[in-house]
């Protein structure tokens, strides 16, 4: 009880501080680049007639989420002018500003190529923002408040998804897609601001003094840490537990134009019930964790993650004549005939209850990374765990499109339940149930 009363105080305090500002911040600038790669540019691309197959082999131009560990100890171990997180945010932030409006030169039907060679120089630019974003993050807030920081900071990664993913949509129904990549790039400006108006974390440990330090030595702690079987079961964890719900929002924004909604529709209604109870999930997962604690946190909210997929699954059993579905603007439900009215109330209650799970999952698992980082090597751990993280998203949601040419999207869809099984099978290892109230004493 006292353990409690002492919390709350802390809690009240710190989702008024500096600190949570600063998180909404970070979560926005890094989340809208990776939902232009991942939602407005499928939508792009298949607005303009490219086929699903194309569109899900454009998961590759994530491969530098998932290699980013390899350059992130430069991060660590240089510092340019305004310090070593502000400096490095300025230089990634401005290119990230100057090269999405670039997307607007080019034609989908014409040139491909091109649109994957940029979307590729986009995405490491992306990744390293997130790389040092992560890092400031972590420097920035003391355990105690990692949870709540860390919701705040999904939080606002998934608002930034309203711009690419509804505005811009909306935007796209309207004017030429030139114009749209313009005026979503010029969102990365509050970043922006933030990082120069924000001062540089103090370091706790000191950076490391050579670049071999920088590489080896985060490496060498996380393995002498937690031993070589626990850190392995770690980093399968880290790889294991958001791989359902990845594969599922691999493709959603093609799932919901081949089920015969605008782009207007999609941007009012899926989107919006998407972001709103992934946020609701965010910050109720935020301040549970406190309660809970990390371990619960992973068990509770990822089977709520996990069960959410079947709601896609029942959707597309819906839905499994598109053909119809558009021309009739009715869908018949086992018997039952849904007007145009009642199929976008459906889409948006499967979309708010999976954002939902979402959301509480997130919340404990950027937290549970963030915990499971040194201080003294914050950008080369952290971007070492979110790049396993990103190894789903690059690999498996690649061959998405294939999936759901060869087995349609019902199937789909509940292959990715199946596919999650695993990863909260290895919560048993990584975090038991019953360790909780040691967590929590460790953390008081």
């Amino acid at each position: 009880m006292s353990l409690q009363n002492a919390a709350q105080p802390t809690i009240r305090q710190s989702l008024m501080s500096k600190k949570m500002l600063i998180c909404v911040f970070t979560g926005f600038s890094s989340g809208l680049p990776l939902f232009i790669l991942i939602s407005l540019l499928p939508a792009w691309l298949r607005s303009e007639g490219v086929d699903l197959k194309s569109i899900g082999l454009f998961a590759l131009i994530s491969l530098p989420f998932t290699w980013k560990f390899l350059w992130a100890p430069l991060f660590d171990r240089f510092t340019p002018p305004l310090g070593r997180r502000r400096g490095w945010l300025v230089v990634w932030q401005v290119l990230l500003l100057l090269s999405i409006p670039a997307f607007g030169a080019f034609s989908p039907k014409f040139d491909i190529w091109s649109i994957a060679y940029l979307a590729t120089v986009v995405a490491f630019f992306s990744a390293c923002q997130d790389i040092v974003l992560d890092a400031y993050r972590r420097e920035l807030l003391i355990d105690a408040e990692l949870g709540l920081g860390n919701a705040v900071h999904v939080n606002a990664y998934k608002i930034a998804g309203l711009v690419p993913g509804s505005l811009s949509l909306i935007l796209a129904d309207h004017m030429p897609w030139s114009s749209v990549f313009t005026i979503t790039a010029l969102f990365m400006l509050p970043g922006l601001v933030m990082t120069l108006l924000v001062s540089e974390p103090a370091l706790k440990y000191g950076a490391p003094k050579t670049l071999r330090a920088a590489i080896v030595e985060p490496f060498k702690e996380f393995i002498q840490r937690n031993g070589l079987k626990s850190a392995l079961f770690i980093l399968a964890f880290i790889f294991l537990y958001k791989l359902g719900d990845s594969m599922t929002t691999a493709l959603a924004t093609p799932f919901y134009l081949d089920m015969g909604y605008s782009k207007t529709e999609i941007g009012l209604i899926a989107k919006n019930a998407g972001l709103w109870p992934s946020v609701l999930g965010g910050l109720i997962g935020g301040l549970w964790m406190i309660r809970l604690g990390i371990n619960k946190s992973l068990w509770v909210f990822g089977a709520v993650q996990m069960l959410a997929i079947l709601g896609f699954a029942w959707l597309a059993d819906a839905a499994s004549n598109p053909a119809a579905f558009s021309a009739t603007l009715e869908l018949d439900i086992f018997g039952t005939s849904f007007s145009l009215q009642e199929r976008l109330l459906w889409l948006g209650m499967v979309i708010g209850v999976e954002a939902l799970g979402v959301g509480l999952g997130t919340a404990a698992f950027v937290a549970y990374i963030a915990k499971t980082t040194h201080p003294l090597y914050t950008a080369t751990q952290f971007a070492l765990f979110t790049s396993l993280a990103a190894v789903p998203r690059t690999f498996a949601n690649a061959a998405t499109g294939y999936m759901v040419e060869s087995m349609g999207w019902r199937d789909f869809f509940i292959l990715c339940f199946i596919i999650a099984i695993p990863g909260m099978l290895l919560l048993l290892k990584i975090a038991p149930w019953h360790e909780t109230a040691k967590e929590l004493q460790a953390d008081a």
